[in-house]
């Protein structure tokens, strides 16, 4: 039985970052009862068939939580008894800051679609690498990292450094963002010069560890196929792992809502339905042009999207947007016809 639909009747009567807390710590006491949550997602699957191995790391099935739901690591045992088989936290930046100001998330219910201009709230990184510390589940974690607003671009490898540092003995793999729309300038070191710089810091520290991690670059859907043969370049140079394809869109193509209310949404990054065709179409050339591994994220609200992710070359996918319309039964749908297609 799936009991989401009563849910979201609820929680979209709500402010959407309201039903966002409440949701949070809902899981957190429904945590307590592991079995109550998998009950809730309609029951577990497991299948061999489900299993990825990718950069050395067992991922149970390749049905990820994306980064931005859970921020700052304080639901993650809770999304793993939900069937996700990775959850990525954050975006972390290395001191604790409040983001931009409220409102700051908005629903687009006739596109099941979100606006949200967030700007990396969370509770920096010290506070999540304790939080990691006592997760009791061994779902896997990748941690989202960033840079703090006031830090100018030509620093931000500092930050990275510190976040890379601070949460690596806790998670299992990285996700460098430099493709937010709402942190003012940071989509700038996606240009060839400031993400060697940085991906290449990176991965001196990885390198002198006992034991490295995987490193991912998140990139934007905005980006030109000339610029997105740049991130491969740069890729494949730094020798980090892989992409993460895509991060939301500052574009409204796809919107049904007019001009004006378009306008009173305001500037933010776009997810959901609208990013479904753009995020599979940068997936593809991604994995046309190279074989760097990829997780494919943007508008999966469908089994179809998923699997339209996956043909197109993605190794891994993410929810978000979709999580939040469909609920955890798309996970249950999607495991299940992918299990069926392997018999």
């Amino acid at each position: 039985m799936n009991l989401y639909p009563l849910a979201k009747s609820f929680l979209f009567q709500l402010d959407p970052e309201e039903a966002h807390h409440f949701t949070i710590h809902q899981l957190q006491l429904a945590g307590k009862i592991p079995s109550l949550l998998r009950v809730l997602a309609g029951g577990e699957v497991k299948h061999p068939s489900l299993h990825r191995n990718l950069w050395g790391i067992d991922f149970p099935n390749p049905i990820g939580l994306a980064a931005g739901l859970d921020k700052n690591g304080e639901a993650i045992d809770e999304f793993g008894a939900m069937g996700f088989g990775f959850v990525e936290i954050g975006t972390i930046t290395p001191r604790p800051q409040p983001g931009n100001d409220k409102p700051r998330l908005f629903r687009l219910v006739k596109d099941k679609a979100l606006i949200n201009r967030m700007g990396f709230n969370n509770v920096g990184a010290e506070v999540a690498a304790e939080k990691l510390k006592r997760r009791k589940s061994s779902v896997v974690v990748g941690a989202n990292i960033g840079k703090n607003k006031i830090t100018p671009n030509e620093e931000a490898v500092r930050d990275y450094v510190f976040c890379f540092k601070t949460l690596f003995d806790y998670a299992d793999y990285f996700a460098v963002n430099v493709s937010s729309p709402n942190t003012p300038g940071l989509r700038e070191l996606q240009d060839k010069d400031s993400l060697s710089t940085i991906l290449n810091t990176l991965q001196e520290i990885n390198h002198s560890k006992e034991k490295t991690k995987p490193i991912l670059l998140k990139i934007a859907p905005d980006l030109t196929n000339e610029q997105i043969s740049e991130v491969i370049s740069v890729v494949q140079q730094t020798k980090i792992q892989g992409i993460i394809a895509t991060n939301t869109t500052i574009a409204r193509e796809g919107i049904s809502y007019g001009t004006k209310e378009v306008e009173d949404f305001g500037a933010g990054g776009l997810s959901g339905m609208p990013l479904t065709q753009r995020a599979t179409e940068v997936i593809r050339y991604i994995k046309t042009n190279s074989d760097i591994p990829v997780i494919g994220v943007g508008g999966i609200m469908s089994v179809q999207d998923a699997l339209d992710k996956l043909n197109a070359g993605a190794d891994l996918i993410q929810l978000y947007t979709g999580f939040i319309y469909a609920g955890p039964q798309l996970i249950r749908n999607i495991n299940q016809t992918l299990i069926k297609q392997s018999v």
